[in-house]
């Protein structure tokens, strides 16, 4: 019994990354990296695609700037300007 548990557990741990990497891939376009870099510091990636929809330019300048301020993210005034860039281009806006 213990076997099949720890058999069980085991692929659950190779099979959840790799289940979570498909929902992890955002678009190709400049700054990718550097939202890849910022943004899955604090919360997975999934997030950009699932409130895309709801985010034009300036929404998505105000979740930055909430996510440096208050949220206290260290992102950079000039990476700040390229995950905007990027967000805009290639999830609304």
């Amino acid at each position: 019994m213990m076997k099949k548990l720890l058999a069980a557990a085991a692929l659950m741990m190779v099979s959840v990354p790799a289940f979570a990497d498909d929902f992890t891939k955002l678009k190709d376009g400049a700054g990718k990296d550097v939202v890849e870099q910022n943004c899955s510091v604090c919360h997975s990636l999934e997030y950009i695609p699932m409130n895309s929809p709801f985010l034009d330019r300036a929404k998505w300048d105000a979740t930055i700037k909430k996510m440096q301020g208050p949220l206290g993210a260290p992102i950079s005034p000039q990476d700040a300007a390229v995950i905007l860039d990027y967000l805009t281009k290639n999830y609304g806006g």
